[in-house]
């Protein structure tokens, strides 16, 4: 599958933010209304402490997916209660329209004391056709279990023949590679729902294969049909030395299925080149695949994680 890509098209250091956001615009993932494409993103401002904290926020495009319609400038979904599961933010949120609704599936975070991080998967409904979003409860509809101890997250669904069907990861654990902080190792799942809020686990199994070596990190899998086959692509990485080191850092990954349960790896189908000395030069990051009218687009993060914003490629050759 070959892309075109279009460049940066969205940096949020050049739009006025309410709430001391600064900057980030993490994890863009779409809906598309009637006459133009609503992209959620996570964005950061900084607590009393001056610990990051994630925000979901908006940009609205035209369909020429340049040109921007307005940005969102109130709270679209904040973080959770005190000591929720969602107390330090959401990064990311998927967002999927069922009926006259919009369901948003969110990757919850707090922070820990022994490691830097927990997550879970929470669930909120908009009523207001996307400008915000109620969650149904505090606490997650998926966490960490028997067999996936540690940071589910990352949820990204999709209905197929009336059944909702979410990739996501979990963590396998921690691990030290050196005198510095535990780095985590995670890697993509499956589950199941008739719902949409009541999942069922493939518990504990890794259904892409690994690249680097069993401590590889797999993250934000988003799914399409396309040419009667389901296409996968994804985020990778060491999980050591990735956020300075370009070799380790993420870079985008692929593989297809012909029946949801059954994965090929094939990262050297994507053909998504970083360009040289630019935004996405030393990461690409958090894909999001989604179609608008005939085409079929990507949206990425580059370098710093999304730090100035995302850019977008469109599929030109299948």
């Amino acid at each position: 599958m070959k892309w075109n890509k279009l460049g940066k098209i969205f940096n949020p250091n050049d739009h006025e933010w309410a709430y001391n956001f600064i900057g980030f615009a993490q994890s863009p993932q779409t809906i598309v209304f009637d006459d133009f494409v609503r992209v959620y993103f996570s964005i950061r401002e900084k607590d009393k402490n001056e610990k990051f904290i994630s925000h979901i926020q908006y940009v609205d495009f035209e369909f020429d997916m340049k040109t921007i319609r307005k940005t969102s400038n109130h709270k679209v979904l904040g973080p959770g209660k005190l000591g929720c599961f969602d107390e330090h933010g959401i990064f990311p949120m998927n967002a999927l329209r069922v009926e006259n609704k919009i369901y948003a599936y969110t990757n919850g975070w707090t922070r820990r004391v022994s490691v830097s991080v927990e997550t879970g998967i929470g669930f909120a409904v908009s009523h207001d056709n996307g400008e915000t979003f109620e969650r149904i409860g505090d606490g997650p509809i998926l966490s960490a279990s028997l067999n996936e101890p540690v940071l589910v997250g990352d949820p990204f669904v999709q209905i197929y023949d009336g059944v909702f069907h979410m990739w996501y990861l979990f963590g396998l654990g921690w691990k030290k590679y050196s005198d510095g902080p535990p780095d985590r190792i995670y890697k993509i799942a499956h589950a199941t729902s008739l719902d949409g809020i009541n999942w069922q686990k493939e518990e504990g199994l890794k259904i892409i294969t690994d690249k680097l070596g069993e401590d590889e990190c797999q993250a934000l899998p988003t799914v399409i049909y396309h040419d009667n086959k389901y296409h996968m692509y994804f985020c990778y990485r060491s999980s050591f030395d990735f956020r300075k080191n370009k070799n380790n850092g993420y870079k985008i990954g692929y593989a297809y299925s012909l029946d949801l349960i059954n994965w090929t790896r094939a990262d050297e189908e994507v053909k998504l080149n970083a360009s040289e000395n630019d935004w996405d030069s030393d990461m690409q990051c958090y894909p999001h695949i989604f179609k608008l009218k005939d085409k079929i687009y990507l949206l990425y993060n580059g370098n710093e994680f999304g730090k100035d914003g995302f850019g977008i490629a469109e599929l030109v050759h299948h």
